[in-house]
């Protein structure tokens, strides 16, 4: 299916989902290589947990998710957990992250969840090119330079989600004009900040509009060197 259909509303207190995810949590809390500053488990199941499941509807149901900057695996080992069904990958350049990220998908049983230790130009150039129907990216760069990221892994018709916080027009519109260079669209912006937890909450729908263009994937780190459309 497509990430533009309407996924399942966030479950932010299913039982059945803590459930699933109290091994990350607990892996958060306790494990000396924990990735996040955040180490109460209540806190760390509003900052991580709750925040990602805001962007549960505009994901909806894909078949097959890369989440792009994974870090510490937000918000792509919820995506996974919460939809058992979607093939996510967590792409991240950091040994020690992707470490820690395996960690807590054996942990977890998170068997539809795979780590990919690449950077995301040098996985879009490989097996990666055009193998997904959605990629997310939570807080980890520039509108234009996610886009960048996004399309030559995308689908045509496929679309990026990214968290961000407050809304920047300048950034907004430099991603306008980097369109013809990545063939992404910003298509809405949803405020979630209730759901979320963190008031200036947006998540950007960025629909990739057609092929992907000659170039892309530059080369590792041009894309936020020198992003498109700055």
């Amino acid at each position: 299916m497509s990430g533009t259909e309407p996924g399942p509303p966030a479950p932010d207190a299913a039982p059945e989902l803590r459930e699933r995810l109290a091994p990350v949590l607990d892996l958060l809390a306790s494990d000396p290589a924990s990735l996040s500053s955040v180490r109460d488990r209540d806190d760390a199941w509003r900052v991580h947990v709750v925040d990602s499941l805001s962007g549960l509807a505009a994901v909806g149901t894909p078949a097959r998710v890369a989440d792009v900057g994974a870090g510490a695996g937000f918000p792509g080992l919820v995506l996974a957990a919460a939809l058992p069904e979607t093939r996510v990958d967590l792409i991240e350049s950091v040994r020690r992250k992707c470490d820690f990220i395996e960690r807590a998908i054996a942990a977890a049983g998170l068997e539809n969840a795979s780590v990919v230790c690449e950077r995301a130009e040098t996985w879009a150039a490989a097996d990666g090119r055009e193998a997904y129907d959605v990629v997310t990216a939570r807080a980890v760069g520039r509108l234009s330079t996610l886009a960048e990221l996004a399309s030559p892994l995308l689908v045509d018709g496929g679309a990026l989600v990214a968290w961000k916080g407050r809304r920047d027009p300048d950034e907004e519109a430099e991603l306008s004009r980097a369109e013809p260079r990545t063939a992404m669209r910003l298509e809405r912006v949803d405020a979630v900040g209730e759901v979320a937890g963190f008031e200036h909450r947006h998540l950007h729908l960025v629909r990739k509009v057609g092929p992907t263009p000659a170039g892309l994937p530059r080369r590792p780190g041009m894309a936020k060197k020198r992003p498109f459309g700055s």
